[in-house]
């Protein structure tokens, strides 16, 4: 029941590496805000906020994807699809 939805995530790993990076650089915005309105204007802070809260979303969800590409390669290691035996007696 997992499989698919593991298989599914992890399809196209290059751009969960690409939407981990964006949410990576959406939190460095927002952590830069938020400390450039901690010592300078309050109201930047609110700003720095606001990206925070997409930058979660990216960066999890590339993550997500990441993940799920690797155990999708383990699941596909451990549990391959078999379509012949190489103990079987020959036909």
């Amino acid at each position: 029941m997992l499989k698919p939805i593991i298989y599914r995530l992890g399809q196209q790993p290059k751009l969960s590496l690409k939407r981990f990076f964006i949410g990576l650089g959406l939190f460095a915005i927002s952590a830069a805000c938020i400390a450039w309105g901690y010592y300078h204007q309050a109201w930047v802070q609110i700003i720095g906020l606001i990206f925070l809260a997409p930058a979660t979303f990216f960066a999890g969800w590339g993550y997500l994807g990441i993940f799920a590409n690797r155990f999708s390669q383990v699941i596909a290691t451990i549990n391959p699809a078999v379509e012949f035996d190489d103990n079987d007696k020959p036909k």
